[in-house]
């Protein structure tokens, strides 16, 4: 799927469900979400099974993190379903840059955890990336992605730095 598809689809949802919240947009869709605390190797898993869509969460991980995988979860749940049969989605690392299904459900986890208003407002109010991703409850990866995919849309935003592929591996917030 393309970034303008993308983006329709995650502020779909958000219009649709009066919130970004992934707790609450995964429960009024239909998404099982359940915490395995025996997934210590994971941070979260997306299935599709016998038409139950599932996601198994990683509750030993911090309340930031938590959020985003939810919703780059969701974001499979969105644009992958198709291939999570089987063995499911496993997320090892969810900012995989080189996989397409990972940057879409990345993309996708952008466009519904942070609004581009709110985050515009803040550059112009003169926070940095890093104090813009706090404020935001966000991975500074997520907020490259996100200023990444609103310049594939038109917007004019400059990214100082590309984002980490592989930060979900050293993220302790």
């Amino acid at each position: 799927m393309d970034s303008h598809g993308i983006y329709r689809q995650a502020n779909t949802l958000i219009r649709q469900h009066r919130t970004n919240d992934p707790f609450i947009i995964a429960e009024s869709i239909g998404i099982i979400v359940r915490d395995v605390p025996e997934l210590t190797d994971l941070l979260g898993m997306y299935t599709y099974k016998m038409k139950n869509r599932i996601i198994l969460m990683n509750p030993n991980i911090n309340e930031v993190l938590y959020r985003m995988v939810l919703g780059h979860e969701i974001g499979h749940d969105q644009l992958h379903r198709a291939l999570a049969g089987g063995e499911g989605l496993r997320e090892f690392e969810l900012f995989d840059m080189h996989d397409m299904t990972e940057y879409e459900a990345n993309a996708f986890n952008a466009h519904l955890l942070i609004d581009e208003n709110e985050m515009d407002g803040l550059f112009r109010d003169g926070y940095d990336l890093a104090s813009t991703a706090k404020i935001l409850k966000v991975n500074i990866n997520l907020l490259l992605i996100k200023i990444q995919e609103m310049n594939k849309l038109g917007m004019n935003m400059k990214v100082p730095y590309q984002p980490d592929a592989r930060f979900f591996r050293h993220t302790s917030e």
